[in-house]
C-alpha cells in the first residue's frame, strides 16, 4: 500500500513574477507527485481564498510563507500515514481541518496544491497517466484548445474592453492539426499588426496587447489572419470571447449590453462568449441566456467560480449553458471534479481552464482528458507556461494513438 510518507511545500514564482507555491507529496514506497498553483488576475468575488501573507516588506504582500507554513504543519500532520489513494476522504479532511467556507483559513492555494500532489503521486504509484488515474480507461477525448491570440482588459496594459479574444479550430481533423492551425493564425496575425505598425508585445496569457481603437477592430484583424494563413472563418475556425464584465471598464445596462453582445454573434462567427455580465448580475445573465437560446456557448466563469452552490443556482434560474472550471476557485480536486460531474449531467458544457499567473504544470491538460471536457483554455501559442499544457497534451494523443477523439460535434 502506498501512504503518505512526506508532504513539502516552498515558495516558487509564477508567470508574472508574483509568489506561488510548490508542493511534493511522497510515498511510502517511494512514488513523489507534485503540484504547483496558480493564479488569477480576474477573480470572482466568491472564489476560495487566495492566502497572502500581507507583508509589505516582502513581494509587496503578495508573498505565500503563511500558505507554506501551513502545508508544512498542520495539513502535513492531517495526510502523513494516510493511503494516496483515498483522495475524496483526504481532500474532505483538509476542507474540514480548515473549517471555513471559503479556505480562508489554510488558503485554497495551500490546500489545493496538497490535493493535486496527492492526485499525481497516486497515478505516479499505479504507474498510470494522470489521465486514466482520474479518469479511466475510457478517457480519450482529446479537447477543442480555446486560444487566447489577443489580450485586453485585466491581461493587458492597452484599453481593449474584452479581455480574451479566442479562436477555435474546430474544424481540426485532430488535436494536433489544431495546435498547428492556432499556430499558423497566430505567427500570421503577428505579421498584419507588425505591418500596421501596432505593437507585438504580448500580454498576460501570451497574446499579442495591441492598442487598437475597438473590439470590431480587433475581431477584424484575427478575421484578416485566419483568412491570410488560409482557413475559413466560421467552418474551420470560429471566434470566442471572455468579455470579463465583472472587471470590464466599459459598463453597459443588462439589456443594451445583451444587444450589443448579440449582435457581435449576428455579424462575426462567433460562437462562444464568457462573462459578458458581472458576476452579480443574475437577470442579466438569465436574459442573454433566453435570449440567444442554444445559438452560442454561455460560459459562466466569475458566476460560477466552479462552485456547485452557484452553478445549482444557475440551472434552477437558467443562467448561462456552460461553465469555466478552474480548481483553484474551489481549492480541491475532489470538489472541482464534484463541480463537473453536476455540470454534464445538466447539459452544461466544461472547459478547463489556465489562470493569468500560471506555472509550467500541466495537470488541467491531463484533467480535460480525465473529464471529457471537449474544451480546454490555457492560452496563446506562446509562453511556456502555456504552451506547456498544449504539449502535454500532444504527449497524450500521441499515447493514446489511434484511440484518440477530436470531436468538433461536442462544442459547436
Amino acid at each position: 500500500m502506498s501512504l503518505i510518507h512526506s508532504v513539502a511545500a516552498h515558495e516558487i514564482l509564477d508567470s508574472r513574477g508574483t509568489p506561488t507555491l510548490k508542493v511534493i507529496v511522497k510515498t511510502s514506497d517511494g512514488f513523489t507527485g507534485e503540484a504547483s498553483v496558480p493564479s488569477g488576475a480576474s477573480k470572482g468575488e466568491h472564489e476560495a481564498v487566495e492566502l497572502r501573507d500581507g507583508n509589505p516588506k516582502r513581494y509587496f504582500g503578495k508573498g505565500v510563507k503563511k500558505a507554506v507554513a501551513h502545508v508544512n504543519g498542520p495539513i502535513t500532520a492531517l495526510l502523513i500515514g494516510k493511503s494516496v489513494f483515498d483522495q475524496k476522504a483526504l481532500d474532505h479532511a483538509m476542507i474540514a481541518a480548515d473549517g471555513t467556507e471559503n479556505k480562508s483559513h489554510f488558503g485554497a492555494n495551500a490546500i489545493l496544491g496538497a490535493s493535486l500532489a496527492i492526485a499525481k503521486s497516486a497515478s505516479n504509484a499505479m504507474r498510470i497517466p494522470l489521465y486514466r488515474y482520474i479518469g479511466g480507461s475510457q478517457s480519450e477525448l482529446l479537447p477543442c484548445p480555446m486560444m487566447n491570440i489577443l489580450n485586453g482588459g485585466l491581461h493587458a496594459d492597452n484599453g481593449l474592453e474584452f479581455q480574451e479574444f479566442m479562436i477555435r479550430p474546430v474544424g481540426a481533423p485532430s488535436f494536433h492539426e489544431a495546435l498547428r492551425y492556432g499556430a499558423e493564425i497566430f505567427h500570421t496575425l503577428k505579421a498584419l499588426l507588425k505591418k500596421a505598425g501596432h505593437s507585438v508585445s504580448v500580454g498576460d496569457e501570451g497574446g499579442f496587447a495591441p492598442r487598437l481603437a475597438s473590439n470590431e477592430e480587433t475581431i477584424e484583424f484575427i478575421l484578416q489572419a485566419i483568412e491570410k494563413a488560409g482557413y475559413k472563418e466560421g467552418e474551420q475556425i470560429t471566434l470566442a470571447f471572455d468579455v470579463a464584465a465583472s472587471s470590464a471598464t466599459v459598463r453597459r445596462p443588462a439589456q443594451e449590453q445583451a444587444d450589443y453582445l448579440a449582435g457581435l454573434v449576428e455579424k462575426y462567427p462567433i460562437d462562444s462568449i464568457e462573462d459578458g455580465f458581472e458576476e452579480n448580475d443574475w437577470e442579466g445573465w438569465k436574459l442573454f441566456t433566453k435570449k440567444m437560446q442554444n445559438k452560442i456557448q454561455i460560459v459562466g466563469d466569475d458566476l460560477f467560480v466552479t462552485n456547485k452552490k452557484f452553478l445549482e443556482k444557475g440551472i434552477k434560474e437558467g443562467a448561462a449553458n456552460a461553465i469555466l472550471i478552474k480548481p483553484n476557485q474551489i481549492g480541491t480536486l475532489t470538489e472541482t471534479l464534484d463541480t463537473i460531474s453536476l455540470a454534464q449531467k445538466n447539459g452544461y458544457r466544461t472547459i478547463l481552464s489556465h489562470r493569468s499567473g500560471e506555472t509550467e504544470d500541466t495537470f488541467i491538460a491531463d484533467l480535460s482528458v480525465a473529464t471529457h471536457s471537449g474544451q480546454i483554455k490555457t492560452g496563446s501559442l506562446c509562453r511556456s507556461e502555456r504552451v506547456a499544457k498544449y504539449n502535454r497534451l500532444l504527449e497524450i494523443e500521441a499515447e493514446l494513438g489511434n484511440s484518440a477523439q477530436y470531436k468538433p460535434e461536442l462544442w459547436i
